[in-house]
């Protein structure tokens, strides 16, 4: 009885400094004060208790939607789902060889049982648009509706209509259809993509796998993508879900603006997803309405993208700009005086950051408009005025010549050999500086660090000059094309 006693005396005895510990840890709980009529804390001046910050939610915080609904709503009576149908004709099987000629007594037997077999088959694939004009006018891919022999739109409210292509831009991938309703059609109005920004809240509608008016939200990946879709398309990368059946549907902002056309997917990622930026779409639709063909405006260069060693090479700090590797002759360029080595900045007020920003503005240009190019020459500054001419077609590089694998390589990594009035690299040097820069046999050799090259001579004055450590630049030509190429020799 005595050893229960002590036992429920200790844990009494324990229960109590417990709470004398607690009121004393935790004073904002209930600071010190009487908690039994037996347990008193002592009575000491109060420590000050340090007041506790709270953040302050960021500003952006409150802008913040809560749902998207709304919007959905709001737009989603101008997305369509389009589903496209090709028809590819079979060729009739042949009969096998018949011993009996002519008069073969199976004749009516293969005539009956072929009978039912049908010739044409009908190759059926879906796809997603957007009205942009109450008339009918609807935004899409052009590989969402090519070849196809008829083309159906299902609006929102359910209605099916026979579309009819107005026009197609294989290069751009984007293509206008139209559709005849009764009245005048729900549509919705585009943005400006050159105002998007990575972080924008973005919303894809359209067709995935046949589900209609599939609505997934996410937000601007990136911007200026270049995914080699093509020398006129800079891409908005987004993290919203595109799927199969996406293509040619709206990405929207939170205005309900359309800001991108949803075109493709990286296939082995996830959340990545790509969208034509809907400014493009703005200069390309009106022509297509009007089933004319694109004109584009025509410079007359080719030109290639600025590296670390070409920027060194031009005494140069960034690897920005356009560089020119060759004008053509009776050019709108040549005609103004652009020249080969000069790097295009700025055209017509547009900065040119790479050969992509260059390519995206000239083609954008209307035939016969004069506008102001920013070059650097030399490591001056020009401003020259070109009248921009219209693009016919795009010239191509001459098949390469068998190339030799013979001789020793010199101070570049290259083995040479004359040919008339050209110097041909033969052979690139294997893990050598010139074969990492990009060098190819069969490369013309023009100019290295701005000398003309036209016999071995020069070659080899040009070589000879140079010393271990320096950057050497040298202008090739490669089929119709020239480029430049810059690379540093090793140290020794």
């Amino acid at each position: 009885m005595g050893k229960r006693y002590s036992l429920q005396m200790l844990i009494v005895s324990s229960f109590a400094t417990c709470l004398v510990t607690l009121a004393v840890a935790f004073p904002l709980i209930g600071g010190p004060k009487k908690t039994t009529d037996s347990i008193v804390t002592p009575q000491k001046e109060e420590a000050a208790v340090p007041s506790v910050s709270v953040a302050t939610p960021a500003a952006w915080v409150d802008f913040r939607p809560t749902s998207f609904a709304d919007l959905a709503e709001k737009v989603q009576p101008a997305v369509v789902n389009i589903s496209t149908t090709k028809v590819i004709k079979r060729q009739p099987s042949a009969r096998p060889f018949s011993p009996y000629g002519q008069r073969d007594p199976f004749d009516d037997f293969f005539e009956k049982f072929f009978e039912g077999v049908p010739q044409e088959q009908r190759q059926r694939s879906l796809g997603s648009g957007v009205i942009i004009d109450k008339d009918g006018t609807i935004l899409t891919n052009s590989h969402v509706i090519a070849g196809a022999d008829e083309i159906e739109v299902k609006l929102a409210d359910g209605r099916s209509l026979k579309a009819e292509v107005a026009g197609a831009d294989e290069r751009t991938d984007i293509a206008v259809i139209k559709v005849k309703a009764k009245a005048d059609l729900p549509f919705v109005p585009l943005g400006d993509s050159d105002r998007v920004r990575p972080g924008d809240w973005a919303m894809a509608i359209g067709n995935p796998f046949g589900l209609e008016h599939t609505v997934t939200v996410g937000v601007v990946s990136a911007t200026g993508r270049v995914i080699g879709g093509g020398p006129y398309a800079k891409f908005i990368q987004t993290d919203a879900s595109i799927n199969p059946g996406n293509s040619g549907g709206p990405l929207f902002n939170l205005n309900g603006e359309v800001i991108g056309i949803n075109t493709m997917i990286y296939a082995t990622g996830q959340g990545i997803g790509f969208a034509i930026p809907v400014n493009l779409a703005k200069k390309i639709a009106p022509q297509l309405s009007k089933g004319g063909a694109i004109s584009r405006g025509w410079l007359g260069v080719s030109i290639q993208e600025m590296s670390d060693d070409l920027a060194k090479s031009f005494g140069l700090d960034r690897a920005e700009g356009a560089l020119i590797a060759e004008v053509f002759k009776g050019s709108p360029a040549e005609k103004a005086g652009l020249q080969r080595g000069d790097i295009v900045t700025t055209f017509d007020g547009q900065l040119v950051k790479d050969p992509y920003d260059l390519s995206l503005a000239v083609g954008a240009t209307d035939t016969g408009k004069t506008v102001n190019v920013e070059i650097l020459r030399a490591g001056q500054k020009k401003t020259l005025r070109v009248d921009i001419g219209k693009q016919e077609g795009e010239a191509k590089a001459a098949p390469q010549g068998p190339r030799s694998q013979a001789g020793k390589a010199d101070k570049l990594g290259l083995v040479i050999r004359a040919i008339d009035s050209a110097v041909v690299i033969e052979r690139v040097e294997p893990e050598s500086a010139s074969e990492a820069s990009g060098l190819e046999g069969g490369d013309v050799i023009v100019e290295i660090n701005e000398k003309r090259i036209g016999a071995l001579e020069d070659y080899n004055q040009a070589v000879n000059r140079l010393k271990a450590g320096d950057v050497v630049r040298i202008l090739v030509r490669r089929g119709d094309a020239s480029i430049y190429i810059a690379f540093r020799l090793p140290a020794q």
